[in-house]
């Protein structure tokens, strides 16, 4: 996932939070747990703007068409549990100094506010889908279908874990990863 669409990915369904002034007053940053549950829990919703978009591009034997969905299967399993850390990730990336630009003439937060969970998250993932789609160069598809090829042999619970990794060591900033508690383990 580019840094780029895992920002689109953020930005837009972290319109869902009407409580952005105070998140931000609480935490400047993500956890990594909560990062890797945003991964987890977008994962399917990119697939499917990936499957969709390129759908003229990739062959039908390719990693999509052939085992995709297989692979993918197990972040779909995984969203309801992976929803609550993903939603705090959208709440703390709509409190970053880009946010206003996602926003900008839109009190969606406080329209949504009030929605209930079984609405709230179709609606995020319509929204999200849709920015991922517009998002996608033709040019693309082919690599994004290699890096998932990539990617499928690990299981789906260490996919997340390694994005969050990946962004806290690459020294990212939207969002940027709170530091992880040091931990001092010894090996023998």
């Amino acid at each position: 996932m580019t840094p780029r669409l895992a920002t689109t990915l953020f930005a837009l369904a972290a319109l869902a939070s009407a409580q952005t002034a105070q998140a931000q007053q609480q935490q400047s940053c993500v956890k990594a747990g909560d990062l890797s549950d945003a991964v987890v829990y977008a994962l399917p919703i990119a697939f499917d703007a990936v499957r969709t978009t390129c759908a003229n591009r990739l062959t039908r034997s390719g990693f999509v068409a052939s085992r995709g969905e297989a692979y993918v299967a197990q972040f779909r399993g995984r969203q309801a549990q992976a929803w609550p850390g993903a939603l705090r990730v959208l709440k703390s990336f709509m409190t970053s100094p880009d946010a206003g630009e996602a926003a900008a003439g839109a009190d969606i937060g406080a329209m949504i506010a009030g929605m209930p969970d079984s609405a709230l998250r179709p609606f995020v993932d319509a929204l999200v889908g849709q920015m991922i789609a517009e998002e996608i160069k033709p040019d693309s598809c082919g690599r994004i279908e290699r890096g998932l090829e990539v990617i499928s042999p690990m299981p789906a619970e260490n996919v997340g874990p390694l994005v969050a990794f990946i962004f806290e060591v690459s020294d990212m900033k939207n969002p940027e990863i709170c530091p992880a508690a040091s931990a001092s383990t010894s090996r023998r």
